[in-house]
């Protein structure tokens, strides 16, 4: 949707807190239920820590029970890149920001299937949650037309 350059400078980087860092730089995962987002049911979008890029919507946002933020897919397809991850002696697909190449999760093939199948399960300590009623004072006022009918910032999200 723009043009911006959602790059990592080493400034965004020293701004991170020592769990974002380990997550973002270090491909760490935070506990389950034991994280930011996991039980949030707020309408708006989620950008990547480190270069603000957006990454996932709230439409897109569902309750998987693993305990960690779930997504169908990304708010844009180019928003994400995907790699093999052979870690913890199992091949699973690694999930990256394309802008700044942060460590966000894994995609899985267990998800709804009405949706496509796929779940976007993130760690909450890679990602910024930018509340609907604040996207365009911080500067995300074009993706408020994921948002249908909504002119009330206080509506409610999709059924999560």
């Amino acid at each position: 949707m723009t043009t911006t350059d959602y790059g990592k400078t080493p400034e965004a980087l020293a701004r991170l807190t020592p769990n974002q860092y380990r997550v973002t730089q270090e491909d760490a995962t935070e506990p389950a239920f034991r994280n930011e987002y996991w039980d949030n049911h707020e309408p708006g979008i989620y950008v990547d820590v480190v270069s603000g890029q957006p990454l996932f919507s709230s439409t897109d946002k569902y309750d998987s029970r693993s305990g960690w933020p779930s997504f169908t897919k990304p708010i844009e397809p180019s928003a994400v890149t995907e790699k093999t991850d052979r870690t913890l002696w199992m091949k699973r697909t690694e999930v990256r920001s394309a802008g700044a190449d942060s460590h966000l999760g894994h995609v899985f093939d267990d998800g709804p299937q009405d949706a496509g199948g796929l779940r976007y399960c993130m760690n909450s300590a890679a990602m910024r949650f930018i509340p609907l009623s604040q996207l365009e004072d911080q500067g995300y006022g074009e993706y408020r037309a994921l948002f249908p009918g909504s002119t009330d910032t206080t509506s409610k999200e999709n059924a999560s």
